[in-house]
């Protein structure tokens, strides 16, 4: 896919990517403090089912499972000299799982190490480990590239960097934000846009941080400042924890349909879901939006 390509499908109307991941495979039975995408391909049929829920439920852009495969995350289980075919197997999996329903995105996020000079992180470090793990998504076939979960405006500026030099592929970029529109290590969801878009970025936005129903501020500041697609991704409500130690979400997914059109009406071009939103979450969006 080309960035000229996805600017097209936006021109078309509001585009629609899917829900959680992480929450529903853990209610699946994926343990605590273990790698998702080791886990993942030990277990893909679940996975496959859940991504072929949301290709049915509407999602126009399924993410693959690659979420952390980057070589500093990987290194926390030993795995950090198998990134290239890790990434090849993951999005194999998403692909066997869609069949072409829908585009598949290379998913990428943040190390959770802090850049210099509020950490150790070199930018240098950085790159070459996203650089890495692009490259392996682009020769492992994916449509277009996801930069989610970002925890600062710097560092995601890393990844449009690492794909700049490998691929010409469309990169969508989202942030956890906090209600007021700041990010947890540096800057905020308007600098965000007016940064990123600078930097070839496709679409940028906010995804995981709180609900739809605290994001309307948010995405109508961004959208202000935004030359390209705002993204909303929220959680379903804001979590509270049970006995159990899980997670477990306020918002239904009738509840969050309404106050996503609600961000879309506020100006996000790009929608779907996070932690705690099932197919069904995605199924009420899409009818909300009349698809």
């Amino acid at each position: 896919m080309k960035k000229e390509e996805f600017a097209a499908l936006a021109e078309k109307g509001t585009i629609l990517l899917d829900g959680a991941t992480g929450s529903n495979l853990t209610l699946a039975g994926m343990p605590k403090g273990i790698s998702t995408e080791l886990w993942v391909l030990e277990h893909r049929e679940i996975l496959q089912r859940l991504q072929r829920e949301y290709a049915e439920a509407g999602s126009q852009i399924i993410y693959a499972p690659t979420f952390a495969a980057n070589r500093i995350s990987m290194e926390n289980f030993g795995k950090e000299h198998e990134v290239r075919e890790l990434n090849k197997r993951l999005v194999a999996v998403s692909q066997d799982a869609v069949g072409g329903k829908a585009l598949i995105a290379g998913d990428i996020t943040t190390t959770g190490k802090m850049m210099e000079p509020r950490g150790d992180m070199t930018y240098e470090r950085l790159l070459e480990a996203y650089t890495e793990q692009i490259e392996a998504l682009a020769q492992a076939g994916v449509d277009l590239l996801v930069a989610e979960t970002m925890l600062s405006v710097d560092e995601t500026a890393v990844v449009l960097d690492a794909a700049a030099s490998v691929c010409d592929l469309p990169v969508m970029c989202s942030l956890t934000l906090e209600a007021d529109g700041s990010a947890l290590y540096g800057g905020n969801g308007v600098e965000a846009v007016e940064t990123l878009q600078e930097l070839g970025a496709a679409a940028v936005g906010v995804n995981c941080s709180v609900g739809p129903d605290q994001l309307e501020a948010v995405i109508t500041s961004m959208k202000r400042a935004a030359k390209v697609p705002v993204i909303a991704k929220p959680n379903a409500g804001m979590p509270t924890i049970n006995a159990q130690g899980h997670a477990i979400y306020s918002m239904d997914a009738p509840t969050f349909a309404k106050h996503v059109k609600t961000l879309i009406d506020a100006g996000a071009g790009v929608v779907g879901g996070c932690c705690g939103t099932t197919p069904e979450y995605i199924r009420l969006l899409a009818q909300e939006i009349g698809r």
